[in-house]
This record gives C-alpha cells, sequence and structure tokens, in this order.
C-alpha cells in the first residue's frame, strides 16, 4: 500500500534485546518502513542504527537516578523533596533532549512504546507528556502493559504523576493496547477509547530449516540424544511462574531437561535463586542459558558460540509457558511460529483472546494437574500429535497474527491522524 512517507519517531526507556518491548516495536518499525516511512529511536539504551537514534542514559529504567526515585516512591505513601526535584529536574532534562530528537530528525508522528503505559521511569513519562501537550504532534501511545496490572505499583507515593502521564489523555494521543482487558480497563478509568492491535509474528515468511549451527546447540548444551529438551523461552521474574515448569519437568518422570532462555528481569535476582534452589530440591536438571542463547546468534570475545530464540525453539521437543500474566504472550506467538508443541497456563488474556480462536495447547489453570503431565508426556513419546498440534496453530497464526493485519490496522491509524 503506498502511502505518503512520514518521519516517526519511536520513544521507549529500551529498544533492544529480546523483551517483548523492543521485539514489537521491531516489527512495528519494519511494517512502517516497508509501507514507505523512516524510522527514528529515542531510548535510554538501543540496538538501533545509529544514524537514526537518540540515547539518553536517564531515560532508561535502570539508571540510579531512576532507581532512586522508585524506591522513594512505590510501597510507600510518601515521598521526600529530594525526590520531587529529582523527578522534575531530571524530567526538564529528558524533554530538552527530546525537543533535539523531534528537531533533528524532523518528527511528524511518535509512537510511544510502553513509555506512557507502566511508570518504571516517571520523568520521562512526564517529559513526553509535556512535549505532545506542547506541540501537538501527533502521537500513538502504544500500550503493552499498565502500572494497574503489577502489584509493585499498588501502594505509591507519585499517584499525582500516574494520573498526569501513565496514561495521559491528549487529544493529540491514538491510543493502542495489545489486549481486550487493556482497552476495558484504560476506558473505565480514563473514559478514553482505544484501538486494539495483538502482538504478531511474519506468518507469511516461514521460518527456515534449521542450519548444521543449529544443529549444535543440543551438544553445547550437553543433552543427550534421546533427552527431552523442554524449554522455557521467558525473562526469569515470578509471575511466568517457572517453578511450574520445574514441576511438570519432575513429573515427567524420563530423561528432560528445562533450558530458560533469558535473564533475570527488572525485579531483582531473588526469584532466580529461588529457582535453582527449587530445582536441587526436585532433582531437576534445568540450565539457565541466558549465555548461550540470544535473540540473535553472535561471537563472544572468547569465541564462544551463542545460539538464537530461533534455534532453541526448533531444537526443543516441548515449550513451557506458565505466566500468571502476560500482556499478550509474545513466547506464546513465536511457539506456532516454529512449530513447536507448548504447555502453557489459561491467563486472562490468554483464555479471552486467543484460545477462542480455536488454538490447540496443552492448557491449566492455576496448578499443574496429572492430566496436564500425561498429556505432556503423550507429545514428547508420539512427536507426530506435537506436529499435527503445531501445524493447526500455525495456520491460525497467518490468519488471526500476520504481519499483514499489522499492516491493515497500521494504515487505518495513520489515515485517521495524517490523512495518509
Amino acid at each position: 500500500m503506498k502511502t505518503t512517507p512520514s518521519r516517526i519517531g519511536f520513544i521507549s526507556t529500551r529498544l533492544a534485546g529480546t523483551d517483548g518491548v523492543s521485539l514489537e516495536t521491531e516489527k512495528w518499525a519494519q511494517i512502517l518502513s516497508e509501507m514507505g516511512h523512516e524510522c527514528f529511536y529515542f531510548a535510554g539504551q538501543s540496538d538501533r542504527p545509529e544514524s537514526h537514534t537518540i540515547v539518553a542514559p536517564e531515560a532508561h529504567f535502570t539508571h540510579p537516578d531512576i532507581s532512586a526515585i522508585n524506591n522513594d516512591l512505590f510501597d510507600d505513601l510518601k515521598r521526600s523533596s529530594k525526590t520531587t526535584g529529582l523527578v522534575h529536574s531530571i524530567r526538564f532534562h529528558l524533554k530538552q533532549h527530546l525537543y533535539q530528537f523531534v528537531s533533528t530528525f524532523d518528527i511528524n508522528l511518535l509512537i510511544i512504546e510502553n513509555a506512557l503505559s507502566i511508570p518504571m521511569n516517571i520523568p520521562l513519562g512526564l517529559a513526553i507528556t509535556e512535549l505532545i501537550a506542547e506541540t501537538n504532534i501527533p502521537t500513538i501511545a502504544h500500550h503493552h502493559d499498565f502500572s494497574w496490572e503489577r502489584s509493585r505499583f499498588a501502594v505509591s507515593a507519585g499517584d499525582d504523576y500516574l494520573r498526569a502521564a501513565f496514561p495521559p489523555t491528549l487529544p493529540a494521543i491514538q491510543h493502542v493496547v495489545i489486549n481486550s482487558f487493556g482497552a476495558r480497563q484504560l476506558a473505565l478509568r480514563t473514559g478514553v477509547r482505544s484501538t486494539l492491535i495483538p502482538n504478531v509474528m511474519d506468518f507469511a515468511s516461514e521460518p527456515t530449516a534449521p542450519d548444521d549451527y543449529a544443529l549444535q546447540l543440543r551438544q553445547k548444551l550437553g543433552l543427550d540424544p534421546d533427552e527431552a529438551f523442554i524449554l522455557q523461552p521467558t525473562r526469569i521474574v515470578p509471575r511466568k511462574r517457572i517453578e511450574l515448569a520445574l514441576e511438570l519437568t519432575h513429573r515427567l518422570e524420563q530423561d528432560a531437561t528445562l533450558v530458560i532462555t533469558h535473564q533475570s528481569g527488572d525485579e531483582g535476582s531473588a526469584y532466580e535463586k529461588h529457582l535453582h534452589e527449587y530445582a536441587d530440591l526436585l532433582g531437576v536438571s534445568v540450565i539457565f542459558g541466558a549465555a548461550i542463547i540470544n535473540h540473535e546468534r553472535n561471537a563472544l570475545e572468547n569465541e564462544r558460540q551463542v545460539f538464537s530464540l530461533k534455534d532453541a525453539y526448533q531444537q526443543a521437543d516441548l515449550v513451557t509457558y506458565p505466566s500468571t500474566i502476560e500482556g499478550f504472550g509474545n513466547a506464546f506467538l513465536e511457539t506456532i511460529y516454529y512449530r513447536r508443541p507448548i504447555v502453557i497456563s489459561t491467563y486472562e488474556i490468554f483464555k479471552t483472546d486467543i484460545l477462542p480462536k480455536g488454538f490447540r495447547v496443552i492448557d491449566f489453570d492455576d496448578f499443574i494437574e496429572q492430566e496436564t503431565v500425561d498429556a505432556a508426556r503423550s507429545i514428547l513419546k508420539n512427536p507426530s500429535m506435537g506436529e499435527e498440534m503445531a501445524e493447526h496453530n500455525y495456520k491460525l497464526g497467518q490468519r488471526y497474527y500476520s504481519f499483514e493485519t499489522l499492516e491493515a490496522n497500521l494504515s487505518f491509524i495513520l489515515n485517521q491522524m495524517l490523512g495518509i
């Protein structure tokens, strides 16, 4: 579809790595670029082209000043005047950089990736809100998670900031959510309507077959040829409920290893320590594979082989996804894209937005039942069952979660906002 080219600026706390926000931003940028638009980036950390990027360290949620602000604002009902001063000094600093970003690249549309949704960086959210209010620049606020969906933001000394910018309600902003629950809650809490655009994968381009490099992964992980490769393709945070994947692996009562692909997230390392201890308690073989598995293949300085997530998916015998809360569920989409069978908990968004479309999975609610274990064991013993399940799911992915669906949605929004 031919459109009048726009210069689009993506803004987020971090645009790097394998987190869901960074991955979806990459997909949006790819589609918009193919539509003829040019994309630019502003973040606290970025792996996007340097020529099209401005990095402001204070925009990252791990910056020491932002961490100090968050430590004082949350899990407390009173903040210090020092924190208030720090919030506003960084807000002003970031706003100057945002103006520079818009001016340098002649941006005429902003896409805010979760930075106006979940308050990981309050000064950044306030700065973006003020920029939009002062310029009336057309803006898409792409919401992946909201503060009310995370218990750690329930008690706050920054409710005035949350009401102002997480999310803001300004005429120039078109809100986009990734699930129906988010749409309902956003309308209930703020009175604004939103457009639902789910996460996507490029189902029109089938994944290439594993090459010789990929086939080395099992050996590098130390897995025996007949050992079941159980994949947990998520960050190590409590809401992923990885202890249930450990329990399932234990209850399979066969030679199997659980491989966790990602590092700990933004919630500390205590949960990872718990998983190590729990695995020892159950006698489960588990590999924390972040040192050998990344979003893309690359060679480290010590020449250690690093495999891609694609390699991990395609070599896995079964994927586990026992999350209790997900904004959408990128790991689910990746699993069906790479045609793997999956054991998945029926978290709310999966139950309401995804499962009714007819996907075939091994699902459970709050805990691993014996029938869950039996179904998983059957898939491992009879791979053809998993292949049939995976092929059915791939076709549904093509219908509901393709790049073509995303392009149609973005074309509609851009036409509404810019008349293009």
